[in-house]
């Protein structure tokens, strides 16, 4: 049954990953519903472009999802600022290439850190004061979360990490009538997709998904579809809306594999001969956002 809807009007938001893509989104829509948005990322600058076209009082904290002194001063700062926190959104991820044979392993591991590592140590700083206020955290995901594919088996295996980390929290919560959602997107017009669609593997293995498999949405719609996943409380926040019935079915539901197999083989060519050229290089987090991450 559907939950009747609490509008965000008034509530405090803390997104992570918040410099762009999904969360400068997420933070823009709730702040034109009325929503008082905490931004949390790695880059200063972008930071403060997003919040002031937030809401002049907006307020934006750097800070890397790894280290958890940086969380605790912005979560604290956040407190300071607006009095409470209602609502976390775990969003920060990147995405490495490379097949688990070949690729770098230190991208590999920190991919693991910031995407898995990173959502744990972002939900345990806020959730006292989500608790405090009955809450609610919605944690990114992926499609990936339950459609895996060749290449992408940090990313693949940090967002199913991801995803059962957040159906244990629920368990744990529900008695404090906090809820926790899961968001799952396919492929959204972002920085991280178009950084993977300029990868001479991932960009040619993409291409050869069919009909709505390898179509592009628009971040709004994940902007839309946040909105609506707080203000209902939903277990599942999905773009596009057929994942919902992909996400009932997934026991049943082998297709996926199948698919992924096929360019499976021209993809490891593909990622060797990569490799070969730029060596490390190759595995580099893919995206404006994961260039950042890189740097820092």
């Amino acid at each position: 049954m559907l939950r009747s809807r609490r509008p965000v009007a008034g509530q405090v938001v803390l997104i992570t990953g918040a410099a762009r893509g999904i969360g400068a989104e997420s933070a823009r829509r709730l702040a034109g519903a009325g929503a008082r948005v905490s931004l949390v990322g790695l880059e200063p600058e972008a930071l403060a472009r997003v919040a002031a076209s937030c809401s002049p009082d907006a307020a934006w904290f750097e800070a890397d999802v790894t280290d958890p002194a940086a969380l605790e001063r912005a979560v604290a700062g956040t407190v300071e600022r607006f009095g409470a926190i209602d609502v976390v959104i775990a969003n920060a991820g990147v995405s490495p290439a490379g097949m688990v044979r070949s690729i770098d392993p230190a991208a590999f591991e920190r991919a693991i850190e910031i995407n898995l590592l990173g959502v744990w140590r972002t939900v345990r700083a806020a959730l006292p004061h989500v608790l405090e206020r009955k809450g609610y955290v919605l944690v990114i995901a992926s499609l990936s979360s339950v459609a895996y594919s060749a290449g992408m088996a940090a990313y693949t295996a940090s967002k199913a990490g991801v995803e059962a980390f957040a159906n244990a929290l629920r368990l744990e919560l529900a008695h404090h009538d906090v809820g926790v959602g899961v968001g799952y997107f396919s492929w959204i017009a972002t920085d991280l997709v178009a950084g993977g669609d300029r990868h001479p593997a991932m960009g040619f293995a993409r291409a050869m998904l069919p009909g709505p498999l390898g179509t592009t949405h628009p971040v709004s719609a994940v902007g839309d579809a946040v909105l609506d996943g707080i203000e209902r409380r939903r277990r599942w926040v999905v773009v596009p809306g057929w994942l919902r019935g992909l996400l009932v079915l997934r026991g049943v539901v082998p297709a996926f594999d199948r698919i992924a197999r096929v360019p499976a083989r021209e993809m490891e060519e593909r990622f060797e001969r990569d490799a070969a050229e730029r060596g490390a290089e190759a595995s580099a987090f893919v995206g404006a956002g994961g260039e950042a991450a890189r740097r820092h």
